[in-house]
């Protein structure tokens, strides 16, 4: 009888002990991947950065002028803006490890087209690949698919220190590679780059990385729903409580900032006088400063305050930095505003994406990162134009002065329906 129930025991125990192996086994495993995906991202970055030192100087050589040139940005904007959407439904349907080295490859054909463009031509040709070259919001499907709800914000937040790491690592590499060895052997060192990218995501990135799994029917419906370009799919995440509201404060907020950022290169050139070598100085000034928030500033601030306080927070700042730049003559004055700058980007960036993808299923989460991304493309897009406009009928404080006036009445209109939602729920 003893010995019977001691075996009993033993049996009955014995699941729970395996269980708790198995969880800590589990979190190691996803612990690991999302260092890994860290690792990616700063990679990608790095390539990224790596190839904007080669595409100008070509495109020089080519004979484009400054008029072509933002014509090859605004194409690169515009692939983007309709490749996300899409590359996102991709990524829910066929798992992370799919997406990323479909974008991961996508990376390594850029390059190589890059490395023998001879021709104007060719330098629009190499730009076709980004339809697929999503590699950060990858990342970002990746990262929020393994954390839990209340620890996403401080995690696509590390994902904001690599862009940093990335920022600095590329624009040095590229400019010492390309002024050594020349654009071609810049190009195939990106492309090389970008398959030791591909090798990681193959070798360390599990097949699917969602809590469950999609299943297949064979119903000619679900057929339809599974559809890539199923543009219904897509936009029925708006239908969710708060998602659309959130969405359109994403692109109304972040329209001003967008189009500073994109007409910088041409503010810090006329206006500001800068030399390469000191842009290159002030390019990495930005990438310290982002790495610093995004690294150790924004991780304690989000399990501290709610998602809608630092939301409110990072729009009033933003207005702050736009009345701010609406009044600087010098880039030191630029300077001093650098910091909050780059508070109010990272912290509304990573705000708006952890709101939008809790309040969509997991299932849908892909989808809406890529969305997000498209955001970012839109900016690309209409940035050029409605900055260029302004700045040269107006002058650099028009910027500011809108970016100002925008993110105040995007804040109060928050505030509003803040105190509106309070007051409905203590009734």
């Amino acid at each position: 009888m003893n010995r019977r129930g001691e075996t009993t025991e033993e049996t009955s125990g014995a699941p729970v002990v395996s269980s708790s192996q198995t969880d800590a086994a589990e979190q190691r495993k996803r612990t690991t991947v999302i260092y890994v995906v860290y690792l990616i991202a700063a990679l990608d970055i790095t390539w990224m950065f790596l190839q904007f030192s080669v595409t100008p100087y070509l495109a020089k050589k080519l004979g484009f002028d400054t008029l072509w040139f933002g014509y090859l940005q605004t194409t690169v904007g515009v692939i983007m803006l309709f490749g996300g959407p899409m590359f996102g439904r991709f990524g829910d349907l066929f798992g992370a490890r799919a997406a990323l080295s479909l974008a991961c490859s996508a990376t390594v054909v850029f390059f190589l087209l890059l490395a023998i463009a001879d021709h104007p031509a060719m330098l629009f040709i190499h730009k076709l690949p980004t339809v697929f070259m999503h590699v950060l919001p990858a990342c970002q499907m990746v990262v929020t698919d393994l954390t839990e709800p209340e620890k996403r914000a401080d995690a696509l937040s590390k994902l904001g220190l690599c862009f940093g790491i990335g920022m600095i690592a590329g624009s040095t590499l590229g400019g010492h590679l390309n002024t050594r060895y020349g654009e071609t052997f810049t190009a195939c060192f990106g492309a090389a780059g970008s398959t030791f990218s591909l090798l990681l995501v193959l070798k360390f990135i599990p097949k699917n990385t969602k809590v469950k799994a999609p299943t297949t029917t064979s119903t000619d419906s679900e057929s339809k729903k599974k559809s890539i370009f199923n543009v219904g799919e897509i936009t029925r995440l708006m239908k969710f409580p708060g998602v659309a509201r959130t969405f359109i404060v994403k692109i109304v907020a972040g329209l001003p900032s967008g189009i500073f950022q994109v007409m910088f290169s041409i503010i810090a050139l006329e206006f500001f006088k800068l030399t390469p070598e000191e842009n290159g100085y002030l390019m990495a000034y930005f990438g310290i400063a982002q790495m610093v928030i995004q690294g150790g500033v924004i991780g304690r601030l989000t399990p501290r305050f709610s998602d809608h306080s630092l939301l409110l927070l990072s729009i009033a700042v933003s207005s702050l930095v736009g009345l701010a730049q609406a009044y600087m003559q010098n880039v030191f004055q630029f300077c001093l505003t650098v910091m909050p700058m780059m508070f109010s980007l990272s912290v509304f960036n990573v705000i708006t994406d952890s709101m939008l993808t809790k309040g969509v299923p997991s299932s849908d989460t892909g989808t809406m990162l890529g969305l997000c991304a498209s955001v970012q493309s839109l900016l690309r897009t209409v940035g050029p134009t409605a900055g260029g406009f302004l700045y040269v009928n107006y002058g650099i404080s028009s910027i500011g002065t809108i970016q100002c006036v925008v993110n105040m009445a995007v804040f109060v209109y928050l505030l509003q329906r803040g105190r509106e939602k309070t007051t409905k729920q203590t009734k």
